[in-house]
């Protein structure tokens, strides 16, 4: 309903108000009244009717009552498939280039993931106040730049695609470090985007590697300890999510998907596997590497070869490195130093990464592998 609207109306606030003020109707009429035989169409109709008459209303506004040459809606005019392209282009709009990041994330989560400010707030560990300046700033940005209620012409849609995709996966991981209703919110989001782009490989990959992922949610922590993969308990699993996660994997490799989302899935899913590849995952993560480019994604890369038993190859690749201001990085050549028995040199490393560390279960976590050299 609030993607048709925004489309309607060309404004996100007055589209969030007329959506507010016909479900309070609906609210009111419906246990009297009966539910109507299309209650999405009657809200939707309700809502546009209720927008264009406070428009009409507000004689500050009514220069633009000209935009909105529409005639009363009826209810013959719903039609569902409408709603699904427009979601798709409040997706492209919540999610342009040239919104800030901070405003991309939380223009997504009101917009299509219908939090409130509030409980985007305090997912991000900032005040209300804080977040309604984002969302204001986001949405005046919109309206003064321009930019349009639509999906980009194909010659702009891998780009913009990757912007939308970056966006979700940056929801679902500030869940994954802890503030799991966060990472499920990603998780219907992406859900959103493959059944209105069915056929992009990377939107299925990238919801296939958040399932996989949050299907192990409760395995990684103990208490306020972190809890690494090979010590999970794999009984906490949530194996109809796992299988879920490895079907829609399945459809984005039928897809012809070969980028870094579909290369990401594929190596959560050999993580969970009972006996895990680890050349293989290697060998994966050295693909990926091609493909970002990342420092970080090379950092992984190195430890997939020390699980596959060449510590010494992968200290060699972390050496090499520029990431000192990143706890992983330290965290991990402290590791390896200590599988080479380099015990000294292991016990700075981790306490460097001691130093970085910003939550309770990471600095437990490397005071125990500190203790235990």
């Amino acid at each position: 309903m609030l993607a048709s609207l925004v489309g309607f109306l060309g404004d996100f606030d007055k589209a969030e108000e007329a959506v507010q003020e016909a479900f309070v109707i609906a609210a009111r009429r419906w246990p009297t009244e009966g539910t109507p035989s299309s209650p999405a169409a009657w809200l939707t109709t309700t809502a546009r009717n209720r927008a264009i008459d406070r428009i009409r209303r507000e004689r500050t506004l009514a220069e633009k009552i000209h935009l909105l040459p529409v005639p009363e809606a009826v209810m013959d005019e719903f039609d569902d498939t409408v709603i699904k392209d427009e979601r798709l282009e409040l997706i492209f709009t919540c999610c342009h280039p040239a919104l800030p990041l901070e405003g991309q994330v939380a223009l997504t989560l009101r917009a299509l993931g219908g939090l409130q400010t509030a409980d985007i707030a305090r997912a991000f560990l900032v005040s209300e106040e804080t977040m309604k300046r984002r969302l204001t700033r986001a949405k005046n940005k919109i309206t003064a730049t321009g930019i349009p209620f639509a999906v980009p012409a194909a010659h702009l849609l891998p780009d913009r695609l990757d912007a939308v995709l970056a966006v979700i996966y940056l929801i679902y991981n500030e869940g994954y470090s802890g503030r799991v209703d966060l990472g499920a919110e990603a998780i219907s989001l992406g859900q959103v985007l493959t059944a209105l782009m069915p056929d992009e490989p990377e939107v299925h990959g990238l919801l296939a590697l958040m399932m996989i992922h949050h299907a192990r949610r409760r395995a990684r922590f103990s208490g306020e300890d972190l809890v690494l993969l090979d010590d999970q308990d794999r009984s906490l699993w949530d194996k109809r999510q796992l299988a879920a996660g490895r079907a829609v994997l399945d459809r984005a490799i039928a897809l012809g998907g070969r980028g870094a989302y579909v290369v990401q899935a594929a190596i959560a899913s050999l993580q969970t596997r009972e006996q895990i590849d680890w050349p293989q995952v290697a060998g994966l993560y050295r693909r990926l590497v091609e493909l970002t480019g990342s420092l970080v994604v090379e950092l992984n890369y190195a430890v997939a070869v020390a699980q596959a038993g060449h510590p010494a190859a992968a200290l060699r690749t972390v050496d090499r490195l520029e990431l000192d201001g990143y706890l992983y990085f330290h965290s991990t050549r402290g590791e390896l130093l200590r599988r080479l028995h380099r015990d000294a040199e292991a016990k700075a490393s981790y306490r460097r990464a001691l130093d970085l560390a910003t939550t309770t279960p990471e600095r437990r976590f490397l005071a125990r592998q500190l203790e235990q050299l």
